[in-house]
């Protein structure tokens, strides 16, 4: 059985949000669509204290994009965003979230970020979603969602060595680019790690 694992689709990363991605947006009718195509359909978000370590507010003197060391794990330093209970942190309008069996919070620790969606960086907590998936049997994911260089690359390496079969459909998510090539080669990268490429018309169609 395959899920879709649908990424951080929340206000803040949206255009006009606190980390906005570039047409983010525009992935709602996408999404939407693709989750009638799969029995069980789950999602993440970031769910970051208000005065977690990843915020440059959190180090005086540092600014977004400036890059720190962290317990030995290098952060790049964001715009506060997705602030529990913030709405920031709420999916996005339009985003068919009643069809989410389990929707699952990284990023908790104010500690430490958490880009994948089933570990933390230094994989030392998990989020719950790896346990979630065995528990219903699933042996592949696809994923959509953002961002296409973070969030969602880092949850498909973890998946890939978790033993899923991942399928990403490219057309599904959207990058932030900090480098302009930035999300074409973090697509490179999980097909050269394993993962499927697809486009979101050969799952509709299929």
């Amino acid at each position: 059985m395959k899920a879709l694992v649908v990424v951080d689709m929340q206000n803040d990363f949206m255009p006009g949000g606190a980390l906005p991605t570039k047409g983010a947006d525009r992935l709602v009718p996408v999404i939407n669509k693709l989750m009638d195509k799969f029995p069980i359909v789950v999602a993440t978000k970031d769910w970051h204290p208000k005065d977690h370590i990843s915020f440059a507010a959190s180090h005086p003197g540092k600014k977004v994009g400036d890059v720190v060391q962290f317990d030995g794990i290098e952060q790049i330093l964001w715009p506060a965003h997705c602030v529990q209970h913030t709405k920031g942190a709420e999916f996005v309008k339009g985003l068919n979230a009643d069809r989410f069996e389990h929707v699952f919070h990284k990023g908790v620790d104010r500690m430490i970020d958490s880009y994948s969606t089933f570990f933390d960086n230094a994989h030392g907590r998990e989020t719950g979603l790896a346990k979630y998936l065995h528990q219903k049997g699933i042996k592949e994911i696809a994923l959509a969602g953002v961002a296409t260089d973070y969030c969602v690359l880092y949850s498909v390496l973890d998946a890939l060595e978790l033993g899923f079969g991942v399928t990403v459909i490219v057309d599904g998510c959207r990058a932030i680019n900090l480098r302009p090539d930035d999300g074409q080669k973090a697509f490179d990268l999980m097909e050269e790690k394993g993962a499927t490429l697809v486009t979101s018309d050969e799952i509709l169609t299929d």
